[in-house]
């Protein structure tokens, strides 16, 4: 049967776009179905702040009357603006092992970009870099981590068969922050130095006084990430919006401010979340009615983090703050159960991150890649 492509209409469709990978992967163990609940809510355009500065629209491959595939297209203006470029971007691809749906799908997407006047298609990004953004490459035997994703192998054969080329690959390292002997010791020099030379103190983020230390971490984050490739701000409302989710799971222990202790400015942030795709993967992507009841048991049993973001302002880069948060990470590996984990991923051009994750002992275990077409 040839395939149709159907954009999204209505709540009955949309339910279909979200529901649509738990069929594409049954049979993949390594897979985590994510909250439905929260991939609605982030594919709400009338609640995600996200779309106060941009527009979408989803797309459904249908075969013989049902969904095989899924895509979207979308405009981030914002994006736009701060990078100054017209590009477009596709997100949320799922597709059955078929070339012929593949092509229908990105055809769709591509138009849709293209009547909008993009010059360019680029992803796959959910929405944008401040997302689960590109496609697993490498790394398919280990199961994803909290906020990255599981692709099937064959779907970089799909988009690469499409005209799609590399722009940029995202690496994610693993860390074992139980074993300090394998750091490089220039690491705790550093570290030693934020305070001691530069009057810099890192201390843990204070969860009662959540939506203050949001607004710090927001400082950071922007000022940090801006000169990123495809890095686009996020707004005060977005921010908040990922607070709010973030905030069930936030862990005090794996949590940082830097500050200077004169002036009381924020110079750096670093949030850690413990992995709970160890919860998710016993839920099948539903909270009712006994996910309440698995989560609580499972979150105990979570021993790996994740590096959700680390950064330091540009212009304190040079004082060791990184690297006291490095060795803050280790002391809570000390005292809680979580042992080791992976870094949230790192473009493949920054080098003097990646020069501090191999100094850290870490390894590369996996490469997504962001890829592009023109249109």
């Amino acid at each position: 049967m040839s395939v149709e492509i159907r954009p999204v209409s209505g709540g009955r469709d949309l339910r279909r776009f979200i529901l649509l990978p738990a069929a594409l992967y049954r049979d993949e163990p390594r897979w985590v179905a994510p909250l439905q609940l929260d991939v609605r809510k982030r594919l709400d355009k009338r609640g995600n702040p996200f779309f106060e500065h941009a527009e979408a629209q989803y797309f459904l491959a249908y075969r013989d009357g049902q969904p095989v595939g899924r895509i979207s297209a979308h405009i981030d203006h914002r994006f736009n603006e701060f990078q100054h470029n017209s590009w477009g971007l596709f997100g949320f691809f799922e597709c059955e092992n078929n070339q012929a749906t593949a092509h229908a799908l990105l055809a769709a997407a591509a138009g849709w970009l293209r009547e909008r006047g993009r010059d360019r298609m680029v992803g796959p990004m959910d929405f944008t870099t401040n997302d689960e953004c590109g496609l697993l490459i490498e790394g398919f035997d280990r199961p994803p981590m909290i906020l990255s994703s599981w692709h099937h192998p064959y779907y970089r054969d799909l988009l690469e068969a499409e005209g799609l080329v590399k722009a940029m690959d995202l690496l994610m390292w693993s860390l074992h922050i139980s074993n300090r002997e394998r750091v490089h010791p220039m690491i705790w020099a550093m570290a030693d130095k934020a305070e001691a030379e530069h009057g810099i103190v890192c201390r843990p983020m204070r969860k009662r006084d959540l939506d203050a230390e949001v607004n710090r971490f927001l400082e950071v984050y922007n000022a940090a990430w801006e000169r990123n490739w495809a890095a686009v701000p996020l707004t005060a409302d977005e921010i908040r919006h990922y607070a709010k989710d973030l905030k069930p799971i936030l862990d005090e222990n794996w949590a940082f401010i830097a500050e200077r202790q004169d002036t009381g400015e924020v110079v750096g942030a670093a949030l850690t979340l413990p992995d709970y795709n160890q919860v998710l993967r016993h839920l099948n992507g539903r909270l009712l009615p006994f996910g309440w009841a698995k989560a609580l048991y499972w979150r105990r049993k979570i021993d790996a983090v994740r590096v959700f973001a680390l950064g330091v302002k540009p212009e304190y880069q040079h004082t060791g703050v990184a690297a006291r948060f490095y060795q803050l990470h280790f002391d809570a590996a000390e005292r809680t159960p979580q042992k080791g984990g992976e870094m949230g991923w790192i473009l493949e051009t920054n080098r003097p991150m990646n020069r501090a994750m191999q100094g850290m002992g870490g390894d590369v275990v996996r490469r997504y890649r962001v890829f592009e077409r023109t249109l």
